[in-house]
This record gives C-alpha cells, structure tokens and sequence, in this order.
C-alpha cells in the first residue's frame, strides 16, 4: 500500500463511528432483504451488496454515497463461468471444462471477457474462482473446480485472476477477483458438502494452499473463506489460517469475506456458538473482514465491542482493508464501473467462448471411429443430453442457478450438440436423425425403442449422456456415480446395433461410465461446454479441428473407488500393485489423458540435477498437425514424510507438424522438488529423486530419469 492511500484510509477511519465500521463490514443480500431495506442498509453504511443489478444497483449505490461518509459499495455477483446471470451473456464451459484445455492463456481469456460484461452492468466483484481441488468426485460442486492437482489449479487460477482484474483494478474494464473458498473445502468427508473436512495443517499446507499461493502473488484482491474445519476449528473463525498464513506468510493485501452466513453456520451447523454474538466475535477475531448475508453481525458486532467482548481495533483492521481495497479501484471518484457499452454477448467476446470450447473438447477413446469418414451418409444423434441447453450450461447461469428457473427459457445464441451435427450434417449432404431416447433420469418419456428405431440404418451414432441439474452444485452431492436413469440401457440397446457408437459425455463431472466408455468406438468429454459445446462437439467429431483437450481429473470406474486422484500417497498393502479385489488397480481414465487424431513419441529425456534442466524430444508420428501437452511430474524416492507417487510440476503446450520433432526445455527450480515437513516448513530434502516426463500421468506414459539432490 502506498503512502498516500494508507493515509486517505486512515483518514477515513477515524472519521468513522463504531456503527458504521460495523455496516462496512456487511454485505447484504438485496433480493432476500428488498428494495427498502437495501436502501436503509446502504445509508447506514453497508459496505457490498449482492445480487443487485443495473438500475436498483445505481439506486443503491446513490443512497450509500449520500450517506454521512459517502462510502461507495461494491456491487458483488456470481459471474461463474462468464456473466451467466444475466440472461444475454456470454456463457463460457465450466471451469472443470475449460481446465482441460491445459492453457492458462483459455483461462484469462474468460477472465477478460467476464469482467467487460460484469463491469458493463455496472458491477465491481466476481465471486470467481474456486481453487478448491476435485479430488472426491461426489462432491457436487467438481464442475467449478479446475479439476484434481494444486499446480495445474493455481496456473489456470493465477490467469483468470489477472483476465478479471486486468493491469489495474480502477479500470472500467476490470473487476475484483474472489479466490475461493479458503480453504480445502472440496475435502469434506465423503464428499458431503461442507463442514466435516479432514485437515490438518501441514496437508492445507501441502495440498490446498500453492493455488492460493498462486493467486494472491497474481494480486486477487479478495478472499472467500470455506464451511470447513481443521482439527475440529471452522476455518471461519480459524486465526492460524487466516491471519498467520494467508496474510503473514503469503502476503496477501485485500479482504476476506465469508462464504454465505458463514456466522450463523457457527451456530445451526457447527455449534461452535450458541448464538449471534458469540458467532460474531468469533468470526471478526478469525480474520474475516466482510461477512456475507450474516444481518445479525451488524448489531451483536456493535454490542460485543460495547460490553468489552470485542477490541473496537478488530473492527479497524477489517474495515482498513475493504476501504484499501476500495481506494485502489479508484471507487470514490468512479462508484459505478462502465466497463465497454454494447459488449455483452457481443461477437467478440462469442468467439472466445467458442474457442474455450474447442479446446476443452478430450478425445478419452478411438479406434478409428473418429474423425467421422467421406462415405458416411446418415448419423444418429441420440441421448437426454444432446439437445438439452440447461444441462449444457450446468450451473450458476440465469436459469440454472441456484435452483433451476423453470420459468426462464433460455436465450439464444446457444448451440446444442444436435444442433451443431444438423448445422454440419446440412452442409455436407448427410442426413441427421435425433432422438432423445430417454431422460437423465428415469421419465414417462423415456422411448428406447424409438431412439433404436430412429438409428437402425444410420452410418455412425452419436450418444450424448451425462447428468442434470439435480444432480449438479451445492447440495447435490452424490453417493452413486453411476450413468443415472436408463441411460445405460440406452447404450446397450444402441450398441447392439453393430454400428460404431461415440460416447460423449455432457456432465458436470466424472461420471462412472462402465460399458458405454469400455465398449464405445470411442469417448468424449465435453463436460459443461457453455453456449457453444454443443458446436465444438461436432466440429471435433467431423475433424473440423484436431482435439487437443487433456483431462484435470481422473475417472473412477465405481463410486467405491473414488478417490482416484493420480497424486495420491504410497503404501496399500502390496503397492504399487494394490487395489481393491473387486476393481482395476487403475481409473477408468487418469489425469492428463487426451488423444489427437495424430500421434506422438517422447524420446532422448535428459535431466541435468546441477542447473535442474529438463529437456526432450516430443515428435509427431502421425499424418496431420497436432498439439500436445508435455506433462512433467517428480518423485522424491525417500523423505522424512509422506509423499505423492507422482507430483505435477511444470507443463507446455506443443503444436508439431506431421513428422516435426521438438526438443522441449523445462528450467525447473530446487523448490518445484520441495515438501511440507513435520515442522510444517517447505524444504528440498537430499536424496534420490525420480523425474518424469510425458503425456499423461499414467506410468505408461511417461519417461523417467533418475537423479540426486
């Protein structure tokens, strides 16, 4: 913070009473509380406002700068993948879809775009991106990961981060970034979300905290904190996490909020409070500057200060940093951000989101089958999925989030996966047949019969399936993986057939797909692409574009199996070989699986232990041009704790010629081979070490070198 601005905010908060620290340190929830309220929160000073757009924000806003202060308020809104609650945006894939482009330049991008759209309606803050890790895939909440591994998570983290809060945060076209939620809240047990999280500190230290890491050096100026808990402390009202970690060791300037009602949650979930008060106090103390649509925080901060329960100072420093925060987007001279007028959903910012959908296309599975051939001359569409936009789009968009608006149609441009096949099959001459075939989940329409009959004389199927909005987000945890409903009957009455059968799935997550993945000519994962998956789906299919997606979570083949992140610690009963009796030692597919419609071979892998330098020859084997992501792990062979079998450290993306080869540089450093100790410090232990390189992190994949540290 310079002088200058630390001087403005001093001045401002010793100007200010013990009520209105308190209303800075609120955010209110204006379609809970309504236009009258609102307004009356915001002349007693609120500091945010959620969920409020275009003119009742102006209106709010206009009440807080003629309060005593004139404080502005920063205007907050869940611009998840895009600024999908507004019904005319542009929609991008899922963070989990957009992951598996393995490109941070896809990732800012979205970020870019974003922030124009949620700056053009006037708005200040994103509560984006979760840097949670998928690693339990029946959590709810996969699809708004970057998917399993805490390197890849910050990269791609660290980028949409700069794309929302560009070169600087008072500029029209720039909003507050929120990385969330701190933290490890995707370990709750069981993958039941949200309070019961095994941690303890050296795991938040080693697993869950580099994509923070990440995203406060790239300059995130807020902070969300998570329902979990460490040893049986919420993180809410955790100081060692929050004060002694989050801002001690790494830096971090801006401010925390807590996730929604965070405060009560300390009493009707938690019962670490036995009410409002207590729950207060203990939510200022642990560090949280903001408390989301906890209303009862107002007055028991005011009271508790009053009876001597709460130092006043406690309420300075929360305030000091929402104010600083405030001064650095230059909010007191430009209170409303006007962002690019005529933006929204504008062509520009369209193609970008088509772009992140070609590229988060991932090819799990081919024997041939794809690209479709010259000579076919009718394909069969059919699935719950292939014509269904919701379930597209997944979550947190105007009409999926938080509960889906029924009552909402959905706004085009948009393009479903029928849709993108009649649009390509139209101008090549081939006929398309549709059918649903059956519900998501099981439905009095369900029609397999039909969907068989409507594909019995077609060249190729096309067998769209996956989930639906029940089954995505918060609250929708789910216990059973499997293909729900009758889709699995559907695939095998499809497969009977005889005619080749791509599998593509559209779901919020890992699914266990069983025989429509094993039994497929061949598989792809398209998650939620946004409003144009559907296209990217059959350019992909036609060789409209050579597939370079890579998967950032692994697959498990059972429910049972879960969890099957590749970076998982050593020692089941006959390692490396150990698995469950009645299950493959192996996931359905690993992280960082993609094939292309070309091949490549890794060659010549050379390590240099002094100067830590990586290199080796990656050539295209096959006949057209094709991207590849060089994926770099580590091993440390011995050491005083426990360590992953595998470690992502670096990666980088390639586009090679037929025949090409590259010789492909990696400048790693002492820390990339580091570990958290017992002490909890982060140290390079001596010793042996093994480095790996290749296309996935399966051992097969991979080349490796032996050296010592």
């Amino acid at each position: 913070m310079t002088n200058d601005l630390a001087a403005r905010v001093e001045a401002l908060l010793c100007q200010m009473t013990l009520e209105e620290k308190a209303a800075q340190m609120m955010q209110i929830p204006y379609t809970m509380v309504g236009r009258e309220e609102s307004l009356r929160w915001a002349k007693l000073g609120a500091g945010s406002f959620l969920h409020v757009l275009g003119d009742e924000a102006r209106e709010v806003q206009q009440a807080a700068m003629s309060s005593r202060l004139g404080i502005p308020v920063i205007f907050g809104i869940d611009a998840i993948h895009g600024h999908g609650l507004n019904d005319h945006a542009t929609i991008f894939p899922s963070q989990l879809a957009a992951a598996c482009s393995w490109d941070p330049a896809i990732a800012r991008e979205m970020g870019r775009v974003t922030a124009r759209e949620v700056a053009t309606d006037g708005l200040h803050w994103t509560f984006s991106p979760v840097l949670c890790l998928g690693r339990d895939t029946r959590w709810g909440r996969v699809d708004e990961t970057f998917g399993e591994d805490p390197y890849l998570a910050g990269e791609l983290g660290a980028a949409i981060i700069e794309g929302y809060q560009g070169e600087s945060l008072d500029s029209d076209e720039s909003i507050l970034a929120c990385a969330k939620h701190y933290i490890g809240y995707g370990e709750a047990l069981g993958g039941r979300d949200a309070c019961d999280t095994e941690m303890t500190y050296r795991k938040l230290r080693e697993v869950f905290l580099p994509p923070f890491k990440r995203a406060v050096e790239a300059g995130c100026a807020t902070v969300m904190t998570a329902y979990g808990s460490i040893d049986g402390t919420p993180f809410t009202i955790d100081p060692k996490s929050m004060k002694d970690i989050l801002r001690g060791e790494l830096g971090f300037d801006g401010f925390v909020v807590t996730d929604w009602d965070n405060c009560h949650h300390l009493i009707v979930d938690q019962h670490i409070a036995a009410d409002i008060g207590e729950a207060s106090v203990l939510a200022a103390k642990g560090g949280n500057d903001m408390m989301m649509t906890s209303l009862g925080f107002y007055e028991a901060a005011i009271k508790a200060v009053r009876d001597g329960r709460l130092e006043e100072s406690v309420l300075d420093e929360a305030v000091r940093h929402i104010l600083t925060v405030k001064l650095r987007m230059n909010l007191f001279e430009k209170p409303e951000k006007k962002g690019v007028p005529g933006c929204i959903g504008c062509e520009e910012h369209l193609a970008s989101a088509l772009d992140a959908a070609r590229r988060s296309v991932t090819l799990l599975r081919n024997d041939g089958m794809l690209p479709l051939k010259a000579g076919v001359k009718k394909i069969a569409v059919i699935g719950p999925n292939a014509d269904n936009i919701q379930n597209q789009y997944g979550d947190w968009t105007y009409f999926t989030h938080p509960v889906p608006h029924t009552g909402h149609p959905p706004v085009r441009p948009y393009v479903t996966v029928k849709e993108g096949f009649e649009k390509l099959c139209a101008e090549k001459g081939i006929e398309l047949a549709y059918h649903q075939g059956c519900g998501v989940k099981a439905a009095e329409s369900d029609n397999i019969p039909g969907a068989v009959a409507a594909a019995r004389d077609a060249d190729a199927i096309i067998l769209v399936l996956g989930d639906e909005q029940s089954q995505i987000g918060e609250g929708q945890d789910r216990a059973n993986l499997d293909l729900s409903g009758r889709q699995m009957e559907l695939f095998h009455a499809l497969r009977a057939l005889g005619i080749p059968l791509a599998t593509v799935l559209v779901a919020s997550k890992p699914l266990c797909l069983g025989d429509a993945a094993t039994k497929a000519n061949a598989v792809v994962c398209a998650f939620n692409g946004g409003m144009f998956g559907g296209q990217a789906v059959a350019e992909a299919a036609f060789g409209c574009f050579n597939p370079s997606g890579r998967l950032p979570i692994s697959f498990p083949h059972h429910a049972g199996q879960v969890p099957v992140y590749y970076n998982q610690l050593p020692g089941w009963h006959g390692w490396p070989k150990g698995h469950y009796c009645d299950l493959p030692a192996e996931p359905l597919f690993t992280f960082g699986e993609g094939l292309s419609y070309t091949t490549f071979a890794y060659d010549s892998l050379t390590f240099d232990a002094g100067t830590l330098t990586a290199e080796v020859a990656v050539t295209n084997t096959g006949k057209q041009a094709g991207t590849e992501t060089v994926q770099v792990y580590f091993r440390d062979m011995a050491s005083s704790v426990l360590t992953p079998v595998k470690r992502l450290i670096a990666f980088k993306r390639i586009t090679l010629q037929p025949g090409e080869t590259a010789a492909v540089r990696f400048q790693l450093t002492r820390e990339d081979f580091s570990l958290i100790n017992r002490d909890e410090q982060r140290v390079t232990e001596p010793g042996a070490f093994t480095l790996f390189i290749g296309h996935s992190a399966k051992d097969d994949d991979l080349l490796s070198a032996a050296f010592t540290l």
